[in-house]
């Protein structure tokens, strides 16, 4: 099992635990994270040398990527694996899909690669080179069948993920939720670093409201420092769902947190800014009309989306003033978020995919 970063460790370790419930003697090796070798597996490499992102960043760290994936392929030569399964983190795990096809190893693809946003192309990878893909958003079925890829929807691994975690009751005596607001300004080092400054300037200027960060502990502490020092932020580490049960309002950085804050029914306004470059590239090549999960969905303006140019103080502070203060507009979003729901949660994604994985394994 492949997973590149932080969100596929979650989701890939919801997936082992369904798996291993199922059958406890399957051995399972991953490329992934501590949730995933504490649901079970052995893991060999850790995502945090994986998470690249962007054009700029990916060119920059090539040879790291090239010395990455011949260990990745030596690895599953060594291990003779029945089946792959990857987990998003397209760039890297398609080139994988393509060795293990040439050398007859099924290949399962859990939370495909977004190629309905932007690079159709690897729509007709995935068709060549991958056997079964397991499907996450609705919308996307019709996309990748139009490619002939064998796809099929299992509903949505957050909700799994969410109904695990149960609500912290300390934590919610801790906090006045009407006078506290979360903050996920994402989980890899670029996101953070792009982020986290502008979301500060933006926390020093409401003294009177708590500020809870979603923090991540596989990056440096040193990123939160600036943010961390001001007296009305707290980093909270492992906890993110339960801070986003406990504020009245969220910023998010765009990604699947959009919609882990949509499915907690917070209010938010999702951000986004990367390098100049591959702003450049991607503005070009995408061809969405939004970029958040949430809105993509609802195939509507649920959320507002501050982008480059338009993320800064003057836009983000007069967002977080309506989803703090109009009560007509937090009343909207809700009933937008009511849709959402209801089209991401009619079954359990790992159930689902397990038992579909097992009996492709048994198959064989």
């Amino acid at each position: 099992m492949l997973a590149g970063e932080r969100s596929g460790d979650l989701h890939g370790s919801n997936l082992i635990k369904s798996l291993l419930i199922r059958q406890p003697s399957l051995k399972v090796t991953c490329w992934g994270g501590d949730m995933m070798q504490e649901a079970g597996a052995k893991v060999t490499v850790h995502y945090n040398q994986l998470a690249f992102m962007g054009f700029w960043e990916v060119f920059k760290n090539l040879l790291t990527i090239r010395k990455l994936l011949k260990q990745c392929k030596e690895e599953i030569l060594k291990y003779e694996p029945d089946l792959i399964v990857l987990i998003d983190y397209p760039g890297f795990n398609l080139k994988i899909a393509e060795f293990a096809k040439a050398r007859g190893i099924p290949v399962h693809y859990y939370i495909a690669p977004k190629a309905w946003a932007w690079n159709a192309s690897r729509a007709t990878k995935i068709a060549r080179f991958v056997d079964k893909v397991y499907g996450i958003l609705p919308f996307e079925v019709d996309f990748f069948r139009s490619y002939g890829v064998n796809i099929e929807y299992v509903g949505n691994p957050l909700i799994d993920a969410i109904d695990a975690t149960k609500a912290s009751h300390s934590f919610s005596d801790k906090y006045n939720k009407e006078k506290t607001v979360a903050v996920l300004p994402g989980s890899r080092y670029q996101e953070v670093s792009n982020m986290l400054g502008l979301m500060t300037d933006i926390m020093e200027g409401r003294p009177d409201y708590t500020f809870l960060i979603a923090a991540v502990d596989n990056l440096p502490k040193e990123l939160y420092e600036t943010a961390e020092r001001l007296s009305n932020v707290e980093l909270v580490y492992d906890g993110t769902y339960d801070i986003l049960r406990n504020s009245k309002a969220a910023i998010v950085t765009s990604g699947t947190a959009t919609l882990e804050t949509a499915l907690l029914n917070c209010p938010q306004v999702v951000c986004y800014r990367t390098s100049p470059v591959t702003y450049a590239i991607a503005k070009r090549l995408i061809k969405i009309k939004y970029i958040s999960l949430v809105n993509l969905i609802a195939d509507k303006g649920v959320v507002r989306e501050l982008i480059q140019h338009d993320f800064n103080e003057q836009e983000l502070n007069a967002e977080l003033s309506r989803l703090l203060d109009e009560e007509a507009y937090r009343a909207e979003m809700f009933e937008d978020y009511k849709r959402v729901k209801e089209i991401v949660t009619d079954q359990s994604a790992s159930d689902t995919t397990a038992h579909e994985i097992l009996m492709a394994i048994s198959a064989d």
